[in-house]
């Protein structure tokens, strides 16, 4: 950090008079006093008042520029230091590198560091602190190891801290293997450091425990300080709740993790970097449900200084979840946006690539979506593995499983893993392509003959090779496969019973000759348990319960199931008025209508309709208005033998029967019946 300087100029003690009435010498005077005091506004006036009287003066240029640091005016200090370069040459070399550092020009303060005619201790610790921005680690921890050396001072405990930051930087976003340094863990600042390192190598109990360990000390350092609030104490572990929910969220509970993120953004925390990094965690518990709380989550990532606070890699990951969240809000074009920026920003990356192809698949557009995997896989054959996965994935959803398996086949990294030859086995199965599934299995036991001859993986690929020849009838196929498995273990009944089945359709000789080394049946049958063979689950015979005695209870013999009791079949109910002497009736199975013996219904007497007819008709209207029922009225019909019969009367008020339209094919509207028209002897 800056310091104040008090350095004096010879000349300054002549007894010449400012232009405010002043001696140059009171006005130094009054710089001194007021740097003593940290009123750095106070000593810039004065300092301007010397300048006026000497513009070139380094001592006050150099006074005028800390005190602007102090200040936290780092442009207008740079601004001072760039006017007055010649002046003041290598004078403020390390007030320079420290503004371009705190104005994040990283890579200017880094130029200006290496081209420092002198490197001192105070340029090696902002040195340090420039190649952890940049993120160069290796050569960040060989800095501070050496000053850490060379140097005894009270700062000896800071930079034991920034370098347990390194150590867990390097193994969280490189995962190099933690190295021992020797550093303590006496204070919650190293402890925490020492728990991120844990987080990198996936020791995740470990880590939790020691950022219990780290709010402990920070509780009891924070605690001793009057001055302290509980409200300061609980931000400034902040970011060890945030830790800690971190590791609860890797080990699946997310509950516990969701509820510490959130008491974390409660505290509003200064930190944005925190925030920032709080929320994404947030984002990624809530995946595609809590939409609208994510797009609240999401302006936290946004703010002002983020990217100098976060690594690249978190930063990375903070824009992927915005771009996944925009698919998931259904903003198409925002997706493919942000997805085809970050595609440009990481060339080599698959993510961006995977997360357009998803937004394709979620409108349709398979088709499109495997040119571009194919596309991306051409142009970056180091990073194909994920990509090619996807594409065989995308062939199944459309069906095209021989081509799903011819891209998990050029997949050189997984191709001989068991997980993978059990994926192509079972989809040319499906296939019905016993060939190439067989060929699946040839060049996976090849590998692991060459590379790892006898291991167990090597020994399960035979044996699963001669279960499937054997499942699918290739008995010739198989019998190699189990002699190599038989002599791995010669003792192994089942593998030899199995070649004896195949050699037994192939060359009874053989088969013969490999009985001669099964055991015999006394050694076969020797210390069975029949009771519990008889009781286990796939036994046939069951064994009937013995009667129990009266007054006696028998303790059941322990591994014995209880025997169930078969059901009875019950007889079926006979009708009330059965009569078993009589002959039944041999056409009692079909419809009355359907017997030959059916005469129909006899014709009676109509009773009368109740709730039928027309909507609000009713019985006794419906009998006034039947002209059938009035003597003036004139038959519906002729009679027969009635002349009259043939023309009907072109004033009749008699209504015709209302004919209902035929219904048109596929049409689910089912036919009301049609009325019968009443009428006289003649009616319909």
């Amino acid at each position: 950090m800056c310091t104040f300087l008090f350095r004096r100029s010879e000349r300054i003690h002549s007894a010449k008079m400012a232009s405010g009435g002043l001696s140059v010498a009171s006005l130094w005077t009054e710089v001194n006093r007021c740097g003593q005091n940290g009123d750095y506004t106070r000593a810039l006036k004065a300092l301007t008042k010397i300048l006026h009287e000497n513009r070139d003066d380094v001592t006050a240029l150099h006074c005028k520029i800390v005190c602007l640091v102090q200040n936290g005016s780092f442009k207008e200090a740079l601004n001072v230091m760039n006017t007055h370069s010649k002046v003041l040459g290598s004078e403020v070399v390390f007030e320079k590198a420290y503004c371009e550092y705190r104005l994040n020009r990283v890579e200017s303060a880094l130029k200006t560091i290496e081209g420092a005619p002198e490197q001192t201790d105070k340029l090696k610790e902002l040195y340090g602190q420039v190649l952890y921005r940049l993120e160069r680690y290796d050569d960040c921890k060989s800095v501070y190891t050496d000053l850490i050396r060379n140097s005894q001072d009270e700062y000896e405990e800071e930079r034991k801290t920034n370098l347990a930051a390194v150590v867990a930087a390097m193994s969280q976003w490189e995962k190099a293997p933690l190295e021992d340094l020797g550093l303590p863990e006496s204070t919650y600042e190293l402890c925490y450091n020492a728990a991120c390192a844990l987080i990198g190598q996936g020791q995740l109990t470990e880590a939790f425990n020691k950022l219990r360990q780290a709010e402990e000390l920070c509780r009891v350092s924070l605690a001793d300080d009057s001055d302290v609030t509980e409200e300061d104490i609980e931000s400034e572990l902040a970011v060890i709740h945030s830790q800690m929910a971190y590791v609860t969220q890797l080990q699946g509970r997310t509950d516990e993790a969701l509820q510490l993120y959130n008491q974390v953004i409660k505290l509003k925390p200064s930190d944005v970097g925190l925030l920032a990094v709080t929320a994404n965690n947030i984002i990624t518990i809530n995946k595609d449900q809590n939409v609208f709380d994510s797009k609240k989550k999401v302006k936290l990532t946004n703010a002002e200084g983020v990217e100098y606070k976060l690594a690249k890699k978190q930063l990375q990951a903070i824009d992927f979840n915005k771009a996944l969240l925009a698919m998931y809000t259904n903003q198409a074009d925002q997706c493919r946006k942000l997805s085809s920026s970050l595609q440009s920003q990481n060339p080599g990356h698959p993510r961006p690539v995977l997360i357009q192809v998803a937004q394709l698949c979620r409108e349709k557009q398979h088709s499109r979506a495997i040119e571009l995997l194919q596309q991306f896989s051409d142009q970056h054959p180091e990073s194909a593995s994920g990509i090619k996965l996807t594409m065989a994935q995308l062939y199944l959803i459309q069906g095209h499983v021989t081509k799903a398996c011819d891209v998990l086949r050029s997949i050189e990294e997984f191709k001989h893993k068991s997980g993978m030859v059990s994926a192509l086995v079972t989809m040319y199965s499906h296939e019905e392509d016993i060939d190439s599934a067989i060929d699946i299995f040839k060049q996976a036991i090849g590998h692991y003959q060459s590379e790892q001859p006898g291991s167990a993986a090597h020994l399960a690929l035979v044996r699963e090779a001669a279960n499937f020849k054997l499942k699918y009838g290739r008995k010739k196929e198989a019998i190699s496969d189990l002699e190599q498995l038989w002599k791995q273990n010669t003792n192994d009944i089942h593998t030899l019973a199995q070649l004896i089945s195949a050699y037994s359709l192939v060359d009874t000789d053989k088969a013969k000759s490999l009985s001669k080394h099964l055991p015999s049946a006394d050694t076969m049958s020797f210390n069975v348990d029949v009771d519990e063979l008889e009781n286990s689950h796939g036994a046939t015979y069951v064994r009937k319960k013995a009667a129990k005695v009266t007054g006696e209870n028998l303790p059941k013999e322990q591994g014995q199931g209880e025997i169930k009791k078969k059901k009875k079949k019950k007889k079926g109910k006979l009708p009330k008025n059965y009569d078993p002497k009589a002959t039944p009736d041999p056409e009692r199975w079909l419809p009355m209508r359907e017997r030959t013996y059916y005469r129909g219904k006899k014709k009676g007497k109509k009773k009368e309709q109740i709730g039928k007819g027309t909507q609000g008709a009713t019985a006794g209207a419906s009998a006034e208005l039947d002209a059938s029922k009035t003597a003036s009225s004139p038959p519906t019909s002729p009679r027969p033998g009635s002349a009259s019969g043939s023309s009907a009367a072109p004033s009749s008020n008699v209504v015709p029967p209302r004919q209902q339209k035929p219904a048109a094919s596929g049409a689910t509207r089912k036919k009301a019946p049609q009325k019968k028209k009443k009428g006289g002897k003649g009616g319909w």
